[in-house]
C-alpha cells in the first residue's frame, strides 16, 4: 500500500495519502464518487482559486481574518494558480455531490495545508478559507467566473479569428461565380465571397450573442452564503469580494441583484449553454457547406480543394478526405448533447439551491473549450487555404438551366420555364435555347444571363 497518514473532519479520522494537500473530506469524496475518471476542468479550478484569493482579501479589509492569515491564504492560493502541477491534488470527479460541495472543500483543505506552511502555525479549511462563504454560493460564482474569463481568453478571440480569416478570404475569391443551390439543387449563380461573407456574419452574431451574455456572467452569487440570506457573512463582503476579483482579473464583478436567484437557479448558465449550441450549429452549417463544395473531386461538387492533410483511406490509395470539417462537425454534436445535459441540469434547481452544479461547470467550460479549437482549426487549416476550381465552376454555370430566371421580366414565367426545360431535357446552355425560342438579340440574352450580373440582384 501506499503510505498514508490519518486526518481528522467532523465525520472522524480517515487515511489520506501521505503526499496529498488535501484532507479527509476531499478524501470521502475521491472515495464515494468514482463515477467517471473525469475531473473537473483546469478553469474551473483556477476559478475557485481565484475566489479563495479575493475571498482572503475581502475578509482582511472586513476584520474577519487577520493580514497573516490572509496573506498566507493568498500565497497559498497564488503557488497554486502558478504551478500546474499541483492541480493533482484536485482528484474530484465531475459526478459528485450536486451543490460542488465536495470541489469546495477540496480547496479550502489544498490552501489550507499550504497557508499553514506559509503561516507556520494552522490555517483551518473552514474557519480561515472558507470564512463568509458557503458551497452554495462559491460554486455557482466560480461557474460565472470562470465562464467569464474562459470567454474572454479562449472562445471570443477564436471565433473573432474565424470571422477575420473568413473575411479575407471572401475578398481572395470574390471574383469567382458559382451556381447558387437551394434544396441542394441548382440555383441562381452567387459570388463566392458572398457565400463566404454569409459565413462570416454568422461568425460575427454569434459573437454579439455571447457578448451580450457577459453582463450576466458578471453578477455573482457570492454573498449569499447558504441560503441567499448572507447569514455569517459582513453585509459588506460581497462587494469588496467583487471588487478584488476585478483587481486580479481585470473584469468587472458585481453582486448578483438577488441571491435567491442565482443560488436557487442556474438561468445564466442554461443560457449560455443555449447561445455555445447557437454557435455550434453556425459551425456545422460552414463546415458542411466546405464539404459538399470539396466533394469528389470527380463525381462530386469539386468547386473548391481543401488542403490535403493526411490521407484518406487505408485501402484507397490517393484518397483525401475534409478531416478538418468532419472534425468541426463533431465537436458541433458534442457541444449540442452537452447542452441537452445543461438544460436538464438548470431544471434541477430545487427551493434554494441547484444541484447539479458540478455538471453545468464542466459542460460549459468544455463546450467553450471545444468551440474555440474547432473554431481555430475552421479558420486555420480549412477556409484559409482552400483553392477554387474555376473550370469546373464555369461548367456548372454554363450548363444551368435556372439562369433564366433573369428572363422572367422580359418573356413571363410561364416561357422562362419552358425554356428551362429544354435546355435541361437537352443538355445545352440556356442562352442557345433561349436564343431560338424568344428572338431576344444574342447580345442582350449574354448581358442578361451573365452571371456575374445576376450575382449583383435587381432587374
Amino acid at each position: 500500500m501506499s503510505a498514508v497518514r490519518m486526518e481528522r473532519d467532523s465525520m472522524g479520522e480517515l487515511a489520506v495519502p501521505a503526499d496529498a494537500l488535501y484532507g479527509a473530506q476531499t478524501q470521502r469524496a475521491v472515495q464515494n464518487f468514482p463515477v467517471s475518471g473525469q475531473r473537473l476542468p483546469e478553469g474551473f479550478i483556477r476559478a475557485l482559486l481565484l475566489a479563495k484569493l479575493a475571498a482572503a482579501r475581502a475578509n482582511v479589509a472586513l476584520g474577519q481574518l487577520t493580514a497573516e492569515q490572509g496573506d498566507a491564504i493568498a500565497a497559498a492560493c497564488r503557488q497554486l494558480l502558478d504551478d500546474a502541477a499541483l492541480m493533482t491534488h484536485f482528484p474530484l470527479d465531475v459526478y459528485q455531490t450536486g451543490s460542488g460541495t465536495s470541489s469546495n472543500m477540496n480547496a479550502n483543505e489544498v490552501i489550507a495545508t499550504l497557508a499553514s506552511r506559509v503561516l507556520g502555525s494552522a490555517v483551518s479549511a473552514n474557519d480561515h478559507v472558507n470564512c463568509a462563504q458557503s458551497s452554495n454560493d462559491t460554486i455557482p460564482s466560480a461557474i460565472h467566473i470562470a465562464a467569464a474569463l474562459a470567454l474572454r481568453e479562449q472562445l471570443l478571440p477564436a471565433l473573432q479569428h474565424l470571422q477575420q480569416t473568413t473575411q479575407a478570404k471572401a475578398l481572395q475569391v470574390d471574383h469567382h461565380v458559382k451556381t447558387g443551390r437551394t434544396h441542394l439543387m441548382d440555383a441562381m449563380p452567387v459570388r463566392l465571397g458572398q457565400s463566404l461573407n454569409g459565413w462570416a456574419q454568422q461568425v460575427a452574431a454569434n459573437v454579439d450573442r455571447l457578448q451580450q451574455l457577459r453582463p450576466w456572467l458578471l453578477q455573482l452569487a457570492q454573498g449569499g452564503t447558504a441560503v441567499g440570506t448572507g447569514i455569517n457573512a459582513d453585509p459588506r463582503f460581497a462587494a469588496r469580494f467583487c471588487q478584488e476579483l476585478q483587481a486580479l482579473t481585470g473584469l468587472v464583478f458585481v453582486p448578483a441583484p438577488d441571491y435567491f436567484a442565482a443560488m436557487g437557479a442556474q438561468d445564466t448558465a442554461v443560457a449560455l449553454s443555449g447561445q455555445l449550441r447557437t454557435t455550434a450549429v453556425s459551425l456545422m452549417k460552414i463546415a458542411n457547406d466546405l464539404r459538399w463544395m470539396n466533394s469528389g473531386p470527380l463525381a462530386g461538387l469539386g468547386e473548391i480543394e481543401l488542403a490535403a492533410l493526411q490521407p484518406g483511406s487505408s485501402i484507397m490509395p490517393g484518397k483525401v478526405n475534409p478531416v478538418i470539417p468532419e472534425a468541426v462537425c463533431m465537436v458541433a454534436a458534442q457541444v449540442i448533447g452537452l447542452d441537452a445535459a445543461v438544460a436538464v441540469a438548470g431544471q434541477s434547481g430545487n427551493f434554494e439551491l441547484n444541484v447539479m452544479l458540478p455538471l453545468i461547470a464542466s459542460n460549459l467550460l468544455s463546450s467553450i473549450a471545444l468551440l474555440a479549437n474547432a473554431s481555430r482549426l475552421l479558420a486555420d487549416k480549412a477556409i484559409a487555404g482552400f483553392s477554387v476550381n474555376e473550370a469546373r465552376l464555369q461548367q456548372a454555370l454554363a450548363r444551368n438551366p435556372i439562369l433564366v430566371t433573369a428572363l422572367n421580366p422580359v418573356i413571363g414565367y410561364a416561357r422562362a420555364a419552358e425554356i428551362a426545360k429544354q435546355a435541361y431535357r437537352e443538355g445545352r446552355a440556356i442562352i442557345d435555347v433561349a436564343a431560338e425560342n424568344t428572338g431576344i438579340d444574342r447580345d442582350e440574352l449574354a448581358r442578361l444571363l451573365d452571371p456575374a450580373r445576376l450575382t449583383r440582384g435587381g432587374l
